[in-house]
């Protein structure tokens, strides 16, 4: 990857991107206040049973066939994925949830790579309703036609969402700074790891039932600081 495409796809993997994932906890606030997260140790048991379970042959998979499509410009593919994704969502919160942040992402991208005729078509398709635009597609999507490679994009897709997790933990539990940047470290083995084994061609799945369970009791919580 040459320098100005990390620094193309840097831009929708930083924090300050308004994808407006701050306001979602992907079902970590239910989590803390059923006392199954009460501080960094759990956390990482938490996170890292998504990953391996949740996200590994799901959401990166997805990512990285929306990569290959960026790459070359197959929107077909990029649409046949998204779909197949949101067929496996259980939890309508994170569902919604992960259609909102797409959005914004195929939003920007479209606007800002006009050249890149894949994007501007899955926007349109989007806007018409004919493909749920969920993050991990319109994140692969976006990176594959900045140049990144399917491994790249997966591994950014999983640390952006590790770093989520924990900036939610530090409003939700006893986490400060320091102790978020130790278990992100902590994380990215397993994150270099799925981002290399996962490959394009493995049937979508998903198993992490604790997650799955808690995402669907966060809208039945009595207070709530994130929306999902």
């Amino acid at each position: 990857m040459d320098t100005r495409a990390l620094l193309e796809g840097l831009r929708f993997t930083d924090t300050f991107f308004p994808s407006g994932g701050y306001a979602f906890s992907s079902g970590l606030e239910a989590a803390v206040q059923g006392g199954a997260v009460k501080g960094a140790d759990q956390l990482v048991r938490y996170v890292e049973d998504l990953l391996r379970g949740g996200m590994s042959r799901r959401e990166v998979l997805a990512a990285k066939v929306a990569n290959r499509a960026g790459s070359a410009e197959d929107l077909p593919a990029a649409l046949e994925i998204d779909r197949a994704l949101d067929s496996t969502k259980l939890s309508r919160e994170s569902r919604l949830a992960s259609r909102q942040m797409g959005r914004q992402v195929i939003k920007v991208a479209a606007d800002q790579f006009r050249r890149k005729t894949v994007l501007r078509g899955y926007l349109d398709a989007v806007e018409s309703d004919r493909t749920p635009s969920h993050l991990a597609v319109c994140f692969g999507l976006t990176l594959g036609s900045c140049g990144w490679t399917e491994e790249q994009t997966a591994a950014a897709f999983l640390y952006q969402t590790a770093v989520g997790f924990v900036s939610a933990s530090m409003r939700l539990c006893p986490i400060g700074h320091r102790e978020g940047q130790q278990v992100l470290g902590e994380w990215l083995p397993l994150i270099d790891r799925i981002s290399r084994e996962v490959t394009v061609g493995t049937p979508l799945s998903s198993w992490s039932p604790i997650q799955d369970i808690y995402a669907m009791r966060h809208s039945g919580l009595k207070w709530r600081l994130f929306r999902s």
